[in-house]
């Protein structure tokens, strides 16, 4: 992987993570007036994003150990934690779309 790639897919994370985000902060929305059905299209399509950067860090993971990914860098540390945020918010949201049913 070049340094390119390697910047692409952190860039990748990010962005995934952020889309999923927000669509699990509309699902919470969503269900708070009694859509639920809508909820759980946002939350679904969350999961699809989160399990699409999910495979973009097992890249890097793969990358690092061919002993590609040598040094971390701040981009790597935001897509960490941008994925490790909205995989927690994952959980919570579906816990008050419960609460909310």
């Amino acid at each position: 992987m070049t340094a390119d790639e390697l910047e692409i897919t952190m860039i990748e994370i990010v962005a995934l993570s952020g889309d999923a985000r927000t669509k699990l902060l509309n699902a919470v929305k969503e269900a708070k007036v009694g859509n639920f059905d809508k909820a759980r299209k946002l939350v679904d399509h969350a999961q699809d994003l989160l399990n699409e950067a999910h495979n973009s860090q097992t890249a890097l993971l793969t990358a690092e150990a061919r002993g590609e990914l040598t040094t971390p860098t701040v981009l790597l540390v935001h897509a960490q934690d941008h994925l490790m945020t909205s995989l927690l918010l994952r959980d919570v949201i579906e816990s008050l779309i419960d609460i909310y049913r």
